[in-house]
């Protein structure tokens, strides 16, 4: 599954006019770049949410199939869902465990090796790696998921209660992940036991990682660290000269 439905605030005024999906680097839209990775490794059937300018996303597709791979839409035209949300809604489109991959990371990711590095029984599978950033994902020596932490705000989430942040080992989360189907069951019971409770239920739109930090004390999900990752997030415009090098770099390979 792509995620395609978000609204690029952050790389505007390229935005205003286009998805963020259809943004260029190195000639092709990022959607282009994203679906031929999964094509390259294996994956014939793509699902690809959509909503900011969903009719761009579809004339584009529609113009670029590739032989041979089934492509689904997942339509949130309605409501910009989140990554949770998103992945909730497109469920009748997701038979088997899957991979998510954010439309706007470019990287030069061996997406073979990081599936043999998923563990068999996990929830989800994050792919991650050391590189600076102010949000980092905690793990413990097993490389379970046990928190998340803002090193600017000092803000700590976990589901273990008074965690020691630095006995943890801090990764960067690559916008990239493998997930059992198990979890729509899981998304299902929580949202069962959380009415029953009277708390709040994920409903339709919630943020994926908000739901692995609640459920991760319960549903195993484990982070994969990739060393010597390359990976740009094209999510600003400051990004966009990296994203070029990197992408130029991983063409070149391709020859």
């Amino acid at each position: 599954m792509i995620f395609a439905a978000g609204l690029g605030t952050r790389l505007k005024p390229l935005t205003d006019t286009m998805p963020k999906a259809l943004v260029r680097v190195c000639g092709k839209p990022l959607l282009y770049h994203v679906m031929h990775r999964l094509v390259s490794a294996g994956f014939d059937e793509i699902v690809i949410n959509v909503h900011h300018f969903a009719d761009m996303i579809e004339e584009y597709l529609a113009s670029e199939a590739i032989p041979g791979v089934k492509v689904s839409i997942s339509d949130e035209r309605d409501m910009l869902r989140e990554t949770g949300g998103g992945i909730r809604h497109a469920r009748k489109f997701l038979d088997g465990d899957f991979l998510v991959h954010n439309v706007d990371i470019i990287s030069d990711l061996d997406i073979g090796w990081f599936l043999s590095q998923c563990r068999p029984g996990a929830m989800a599978t994050l792919l991650v790696s050391a590189r600076k950033t102010s949000r980092y994902l905690l793990f413990d020596d097993s490389m379970r998921l046990v928190g998340w932490t803002n090193t600017v705000t000092g803000e700590v989430r976990s589901p273990y209660p008074g965690l020691e942040v630095d006995a943890c080992r801090k990764l960067a989360f690559s916008g990239i992940h493998y997930i059992s189907d198990s979890i729509f069951d899981v998304m299902d019971r929580y949202d069962r036991n959380a009415i029953a409770s009277g708390g709040s239920p994920f409903g339709d739109r919630f943020p994926i990682m908000d739901f692995y930090l609640k459920t991760a004390a319960e549903y195993p999900v484990y982070g994969v660290e990739a060393k010597d990752l390359h990976l740009v997030d094209v999510g600003k415009l400051q990004s966009l000269d990296e994203a070029e090098r990197l992408c130029a770099s991983l063409l070149k390979q391709d020859l």
